[in-house]
């Protein structure tokens, strides 16, 4: 089966229940990213006291949070963007668990994930006739949207560790050569003129990557080549960034009003 990324579905006459897909949606999808590699990468150091809480409370606020946001109406940026943090830390806690824990090889790790997000498309859009970020209308349609989403944090956390581990790029380097990628999808989008759908999900994956590379950049010692901030402060200066910038968008209802960064 091979899934045509380019299908677009017109614009509905219901509510789409994701943001516009701006700079500031990228830049929020990163730090997220950031905060759930930062948290796991803190319950792995010391796995056997705080992994099984760590998933128990986990697993209760996704299940007050998803079905939430699945049943709004209408998009709620605060609902959106906490369900996007939570399924965030599931995807890196999934990956790390993989690795740490099950001993997973980087490269078996990245190849599973590679799968199962090419099968939740895959059925997506045989079931849906389409894979695109902009006919979220209905809970179907956000349920593939969230298990893809879910999977696309997984790869990224496995692929930046990929990439960090195998080609011993150090962590600035890292950063820069994955930065250079998601502007890669960028200029395929804007001069070449790829599907808008193609580019969301490859940058879905890279940023995940690009997030990870940041936290490990920022947090790892600075005789290990990073700057030294430590998991802690990464992940809550992230977090209070991320938490800003929502509520700047609440307040000013950019999502509603911006242009969009793909188009």
């Amino acid at each position: 089966m091979v899934i045509d990324f380019a299908t677009e579905i017109p614009a509905p006459a219901r509510p789409v229940k994701v943001p516009e897909v701006t700079m500031l949606f990228w830049l929020i999808k990163m730090m997220s990213t950031t905060v759930g590699k930062s948290a796991a990468d803190l319950l792995n150091a010391d796995p056997r006291s705080g992994l099984t809480g760590y998933c128990m409370v986990l697993g209760i606020l996704l299940m007050a949070i998803l079905p939430a946001q699945v049943r709004s109406r209408q998009f709620t940026p605060w609902l959106y963007w906490c369900c996007m943090l939570l399924v965030g830390m599931a995807g890196a806690l999934l990956s790390d668990s993989l690795i740490d824990q099950l001993s997973v090889p980087l490269t078996y790790a990245t190849g599973l994930f590679c799968v199962m997000l090419w099968i939740t498309l895959a059925v997506w859009h045989a079931e849906e006739s389409s894979v695109s970020f902009r006919s979220i209308v209905t809970r179907k349609r956000e349920l593939f949207y969230w298990l893809a989403i879910l999977f696309t944090f997984a790869l990224g956390t496995i692929a930046g560790d990929w990439v960090a581990e195998n080609l011993h790029p150090g962590y600035a380097f890292t950063v820069l050569l994955l930065g250079v990628a998601l502007g890669l999808v960028a200029v395929g989008h804007y001069l070449l003129e790829f599907s808008a759908t193609s580019c969301f999900w490859t940058a879905c994956v890279l940023t995940c990557s690009f997030g990870n590379a940041c936290s490990d950049w920022l947090a790892q010692p600075v005789h290990d080549g990073g700057l030294g901030l430590g998991k802690l402060v990464t992940s809550g200066l992230f977090l209070l960034t991320t938490i800003g910038l929502v509520g700047y968008l609440s307040a000013t209802r950019k999502h509603l009003t911006g242009s969009q960064w793909l188009e």
